[in-house]
């Protein structure tokens, strides 16, 4: 029984943990406004997509990554016409994402709760060090997990790493988070356990449409499910 075999449980952090990626939204939403005098708000949301992926090996996942994507679809989508008023107005956009208050998600501190004291829970996301380490300190949470791992990307050679750092076999692994692609193919890939928590937004690069079957692999509605698989 997976009971049995689990020693270590990581929980992926944004829009597992706590609301962010709605807040991503609503700021290319903004984005998209203020570019209205240049293209229809779908265009430059795909424009500002494209930026993301041509940069994302540069800048990685984050905030400060967001906001230089928009600086420079504003820049290729004004033909390099753009005010500096208009600039700074996109500046403030990532600024105001910095600053978003924390909101955690149903049921997340009942679950910590339960499960600390059986099992090693350790925080493996991806994005900003900086915003990350803030966003964790200003939850609340820190004091529920034995280890907080803040990866450039969450590839399966990123998880060989922390469980290598941890002393730990794929097989007493667990991951839980709401990408498929991120938190749950790297995982099983390894030989781990990994339990699908869906969030309502997901970034469209994390999003993948083929169903997945795999006898590690646990798809759960809510959080708290993962209670009454592991302690009943």
């Amino acid at each position: 029984m997976i009971k049995n075999q689990i020693q270590v449980i990581a929980f992926d952090a944004d829009d597992t943990l706590w609301v962010n990626e709605p807040y991503f939204q609503e700021a290319e939403l903004a984005f998209c406004q203020l570019l209205e005098a240049y293209l229809p708000a779908p265009d430059v949301s795909r424009e500002l997509y494209k930026t993301e992926m041509k940069n994302l090996a540069l800048y990685g996942y984050g905030v400060k990554g967001f906001m230089l994507c928009m600086i420079e679809t504003l820049s290729r989508i004004s033909n390099d016409k753009a005010s500096i008023v208009l600039v700074n107005q996109v500046i403030e956009l990532g600024q105001a994402l910095l600053q978003q208050p924390i909101n955690l998600l149903d049921g997340v501190e009942e679950v910590l709760k339960q499960l600390k004291s059986d099992f090693r829970l350790v925080v493996a996301t991806k994005g900003d060090l900086l915003d990350q380490e803030r966003k964790l300190k200003n939850s609340g949470l820190q004091s529920y997990f034995h280890h907080i791992e803040i990866m450039s990307d969450k590839l399966t050679g990123d998880y060989q790493k922390l469980l290598k750092h941890l002393d730990c076999k794929p097989e007493h692994f667990l991951m839980l988070g709401n990408s498929i692609k991120s938190d749950i193919l790297p995982v099983l890939e390894l030989g781990g356990y990994a339990a699908h928590i869906p969030y309502h937004i997901t970034w469209a690069h994390e999003q993948l449409e083929d169903s997945l079957e795999h006898p590690n692999f646990m798809p759960l509605n809510t959080m708290t499910e993962i209670i009454n698989i592991l302690k009943n």
